[in-house]
């Protein structure tokens, strides 16, 4: 079957057409018949008409209805093939679990690729491993180390949660069309145990978030808004140091240093 189909930029399409970047992709996933497979924005089907070879039963969900339609006529030769219409930032993914583990792949549209890793990792423990194409600026957020430019919050909160594996950078001439950025490949997989535990992951989130917002000043200076929790923070964290200088440990760390500090607080209070 083919279909003339005009990409549109409100879902921030760019299909995939290079064969040798879609193989390596299929090669990196490797797919078994049993995976719980569900492919995100599946467009034009690139990639889904080598995923579903290997894997008949999968899932792909994807926004565009006259994709949805497409993809139904032509994979209509398989009868597990699901496929569901709907926006990936408010799908519910823990209905596709049904007992399995969830295996994730996608050319994510850019426009919500950040929004949409967030909201998986309301899902992380249901979750094996994600494959996803995204701009290589953000690839190198998610894989930064302390003391890189690139490192921030993105880094610090996917890498509590995931390994992080940049796998194929992918030139813009792999798309139709092209994009005006560089792409790659990464494969996250969530921890099954965590290296690092924080006591409260909201506070986590809150302190990671607060310490960016003025990254080249010191952990003193950005944290002011916890600072009746900070009197002894010293004692476990230098707070002279500046937040891209701190591991995803020692941010946990200090987050939890904070949660006590909280919960004594309230303790008193009471």
């Amino acid at each position: 079957m083919t279909i003339k189909h005009q990409a549109r930029k409100r879902f921030g399409q760019n299909f995939l057409v290079d064969q040798q970047i879609i193989s390596q992709i299929v090669s990196a996933v490797g797919p078994k018949p049993d995976d719980n497979l569900i492919e995100i924005g599946p467009g034009m089907a690139a990639i889904t008409e080598h995923l579903v070879k290997l894997c008949p039963g999968m899932s792909v969900l994807e926004l565009d209805r006259d994709l949805v339609e497409f993809l139904g006529e032509k994979f209509s030769d398989y009868p597990e093939f699901s496929i569901h219409s709907g926006d990936a930032l408010k799908t519910d993914f823990a209905q596709f679990h049904e007992g399995r583990e969830l295996r994730l792949v996608g050319n994510l549209p850019y426009n919500i690729s950040t929004p949409l890793l967030f909201h998986l990792l309301g899902v992380r423990h249901l979750i094996k491993d994600m494959h996803f194409m995204l701009q290589r600026e953000v690839v190198d957020r998610l894989s930064a180390a302390p003391g890189s430019k690139t490192y921030g919050r993105l880094s610090i909160m996917i890498q509590y949660h995931c390994r992080v594996m940049p796998l194929i950078p992918v030139p813009p001439e792999s798309f139709r069309p092209a994009p005006k950025v560089q792409s790659a490949v990464v494969r996250l997989k969530p921890h099954k145990v965590m290296p690092c535990v924080a006591e409260n992951e909201e506070l986590l989130s809150k302190v990671v978030a607060q310490s960016f917002q003025m990254r080249r000043k010191t952990l003193r200076n950005c944290l002011k808004p916890f600072s009746e929790h900070l009197a002894t923070a010293s004692e476990v964290i230098d707070m002279g140091r500046r937040p891209e200088q701190l591991s995803v440990k020692d941010f946990v760390t200090l987050s939890n240093h904070i949660n006590q500090s909280m919960n004594a607080s309230e303790t008193v209070t009471k």
